[in-house]
């Protein structure tokens, strides 16, 4: 399975990467929505794992350009402030296959949310 993980923060999103890598899955990193679209059809991924609150383009605009051209496109999202998303997300849930990653988290939550799509 190939990886695209897109975050503002270069530190956590290399983490996640070495993480996912060690798990034996292709794993690219962007640093921001702008980059991570770009990302996107440059690596093809089947996945993508990303921040919800960057700069510039966050991660549900980052995803509703991906869906243009991928209305399938897996997700997953993540923020260390996900009740403030949660209508959106769930309005998500009802039409799209994503799921979600509270920051911080364990590598055991990172793996079992990726798995979920990995089936």
């Amino acid at each position: 399975m190939k990886i695209l993980i897109v975050d503002d923060n270069q530190s956590l999103a290399t983490v996640i990467q070495y993480m996912l890598e060690q798990k034996g899955y292709e794993v690219s990193s962007a640093f921001g929505g702008l980059e991570g679209y770009s990302a996107y059809f440059q690596f093809q991924p089947d996945l993508v794992i990303t921040d919800i609150q960057m700069p510039g383009e966050n991660g549900f605009e980052l995803i509703n350009h991906i869906r243009e051209q991928d209305p399938s496109v897996k997700t997953i999202y993540m923020s260390g402030n996900l009740d403030q998303f949660d209508t959106l997300l769930e309005e998500e849930k009802k039409r799209f296959p994503i799921n979600v990653l509270r920051k911080p988290f364990f590598m055991d939550d990172l793996i079992n949310r990726v798995s979920e799509f990995n089936n």
